[in-house]
């Protein structure tokens, strides 16, 4: 995918993740590209995993050498199929491709290594040539071929009378993009021909507009079919993972990992979905280890709102309720994200009560200058002050780590396992997740306002708050620091009820 590049470290990651998910092949890279990427795929083939470790070759022998220096246990070999990469690309003939095809199979099966046969740009290949080239590959002693549609031009008719044919000289594996938005339904026309494995990438990260998604693929097969393929439950953690080392966001209406695949905020869904999960859900959140969430705006009813607040163990009469969805529906009106520390804030003006913060953000001075960002923090964490700086890849970065030191230095032997601590503190350490983090929006000018909008998680808690300032530094610390404050409040009314202590109204 233009703009991606993995270290060796972040291959590795990724594919523990992937084999943990049950994953049947990985095929960790192409070992030609350079000595960095080599490094990579021979880490990863010597992990130890479940999974065929594969190395991406091209149909010269070089790569094939490339690959058996990684120690993988087989290769994707791909060769050119159609006339416009067979004359064209490598300014070969049909007969010259077949021939370097078998010895390069013969080659690498000679070296024990597991083959498939990858035809480029099959979909719009001549039928016969390439049912003779994969025929030629499996004769040679290829485990597989597979159908490509390299610049995902095909529809699913076009997909099936090709695997229908492949199919009857032996394994077949299939190779989708998504340039026609075909993707996902090409891979269904071509296990329904017979195909037995499919190629994809977590999120569908890939050339152009992408491969087809992993993730879609199984749950579409899974929830359909009944078939089962990978781990479910490790969908989403495996989306996360791979979005946080590419960089490459995840669109919120994305299918199984977008941030509101499971989301509710129009008030007829969300009183179905509270009344009956399947109301308006395809499938339980859990099975590909989500969780609902209700989305507090304009279209919010009274059922949301009321199950938000219990979320967040308030209590509030009808009338006090009323109060809060009129102004939870007059900030959405203002086009306007409401979080849900707005919601708690709200709830505490009606009901008159005053907060008494846990973590708060004291002072903090940050610099971008030179080659190392740095971030100084003072928090007021229960009755004591810390003070902490940090470094990161920029000052936003450098104020998030200086955050985590600071409220490390409160674990001492109380307060290490989560329990208060003696200066009152249910903060556990630096232990939360930044699930979310994004700017919200920019007012015009010089003296320009930014919002920034976290969402952070510890354990099974979640907070979502945002901040507003004209440095944007400043708005990500306030709004992470008051999540945490936020969280440390859902845990100290968690650590109460084990103790059976009851606080009014929260």
């Amino acid at each position: 995918m233009p703009g991606v590049s993995l270290t060796p470290a972040d291959k590795v990651d990724i594919a523990r993740e992937l084999d943990a998910a049950g994953v049947h092949v990985i095929e960790a890279g192409s070992a030609c590209t350079s000595a960095g990427e080599r490094e990579a795929i021979r880490r990863v083939a010597r992990e130890g995993l479940d999974a065929t470790v594969t190395s991406f070759a091209r149909g010269v022998q070089a790569d094939v050498d490339a690959a058996l220096d990684c120690d993988v246990d087989g290769i994707n070999l791909v060769v050119p199929a159609s006339d416009r990469h067979v004359e064209t690309k490598v300014g070969s003939s049909r007969d010259a491709v077949v021939e370097t095809t078998v010895e390069l199979v013969e080659y690498a099966t000679d070296h024990g290594l597991w083959v498939e046969v990858l035809g480029e740009d099959g979909s719009r290949a001549d039928l016969d040539y390439l049912e003779r080239l994969m025929g030629a590959g499996l004769d040679a002693g290829a485990d597989r071929v597979c159908y490509c549609d390299t610049v995902g031009a095909a529809g699913p008719e076009r997909t099936a009378e090709v695997v229908s044919r492949l199919v009857e000289l032996g394994p077949t594996s299939l190779h989708t993009h998504d340039d026609l938005g075909f993707g996902l339904a090409n891979v269904h026309a071509g296990l329904e021909a017979g195909a037995d494995t499919v190629h994809g990438t977590v999120t569908g990260v890939g050339e152009r507009a992408g491969n087809v998604a992993l993730e879609e693929v199984a749950i579409a097969l899974d929830r359909c079919y009944d078939v089962d393929t990978v781990a479910l439950d490790r969908l989403y953690r495996l989306c996360r993972r791979v979005a946080d080392v590419t960089g490459v966001a995840i669109p919120p209406n994305k299918a199984v990992c977008g941030a509101n695949a499971f989301a509710h905020e129009s008030g007829i869904h969300t009183d179905g979905t509270l009344k009956d999960g399947a109301m308006y859900e395809p499938y339980p959140p859990e099975t590909v280890g989500r969780e609902r969430r209700l989305v507090l705006g304009k279209h919010a009813g009274r059922a949301g709102v009321a199950a938000a607040l219990a979320e967040h163990e308030i209590d509030v009469t009808e009338t006090d309720l009323r109060e809060v969805v009129s102004r939870v529906k007059e900030l959405g009106d203002r086009g306007k994200r409401v979080t849900d520390a707005d919601l708690l804030a709200m709830a505490e003006d009606v009901q008159g009560r005053e907060r008494d913060r846990n973590v708060e953000l004291v002072d903090l001075s940050a610099t971008s200058g030179g080659n190392l960002p740095t971030a100084s923090v003072r928090l007021r964490v229960g009755d004591e002050e810390h003070v902490a700086s940090g470094t990161g890849s920029g000052p936003v970065d450098a104020g998030l780590e200086a955050v985590r030191t600071a409220l490390q230095q409160g674990n001492g032997a109380d307060g290490a396992d989560g329990s208060a601590g003696s200066d009152g503190s249910h903060v556990d350490d630096a232990a939360f997740e930044l699930d979310s983090y994004h700017v919200d929006a920019i007012t015009g000018g010089t003296d320009a306002v930014v919002t920034v909008a976290v969402d952070l998680s510890r354990g099974d808690r979640s907070v979502s708050v945002s901040a507003a300032d004209a440095d944007i530094t400043r708005a990500s610390v306030v709004a992470m620091v008051d999540a945490l404050d936020r969280l440390s409040a859902l845990e100290a009314n968690d650590a109460d009820k084990d103790a059976g202590v009851t606080r009014p109204s929260e």
